[in-house]
């Protein structure tokens, strides 16, 4: 191999090597300013923060007032609009029933997955099956799978539980 040739292999090398640069930057600045690489990102931040106010409002321990009322809080914290505003009106007979009956409840989210966000309005709407573990006071424990759809609200502390409703199973399962 004379020096010449070895001299155009080295620059060839060095022209794929810019070329592979330049392909990965461009590919990175489209990527970087993609409008559904944001959707996307949207999209999971809704999905997780509905999960996790999903398990919360399916969560309550009921082994003395201060552990009720704390859970309450948490259902406000989770909740806003409609939602909320039911939770603040029923708060006080709320807080009653469920220190009188004792029970502990905690719910897990066993799968969920948005069926609409609307970025623009800040709204999205959420179904998910959720395992809720129940302890009563006396009594052997147990575990029900409930379904909800929900309607999340985008707001200054996140996304927040707007509405609530069951899903009957088919079949009565």
């Amino acid at each position: 191999m004379t020096a010449r040739t070895r001299h155009l292999g080295g620059w060839a090398v060095l022209l794929v090597a810019a070329l592979v640069c330049g392909a990965g930057a461009w590919s990175y600045g489209q990527a970087r300013g993609d409008g559904s690489l944001a959707h996307a990102k949207a999209r999971d931040t809704a999905l997780g923060e509905g999960r996790r106010h999903l398990a919360t409002l399916n969560s309550l321990d009921g082994a003395d007032a201060k552990r009720v009322d704390t859970g309450l809080r948490a259902w406000l914290d989770a909740s806003t609009g409609p939602l909320r505003d039911q939770l603040e009106r029923t708060r006080e007979a709320d807080a009653k029933s469920l220190t009188a009956a004792g029970d502990t409840a905690r719910g897990k989210v066993a799968s969920a997955a948005l069926t609409a966000l609307d970025e623009r309005t800040g709204t999205a709407e959420l179904i998910a099956a959720v395992d809720v573990e129940v302890t009563p006071r006396s009594g052997a424990a147990g575990t029900q799978r409930k379904r909800f759809g929900a309607t999340l609200a985008r707001t200054a502390d996140g996304w927040k539980v707007k509405a609530l409703t069951a899903i009957g199973t088919d079949g009565g399962r």
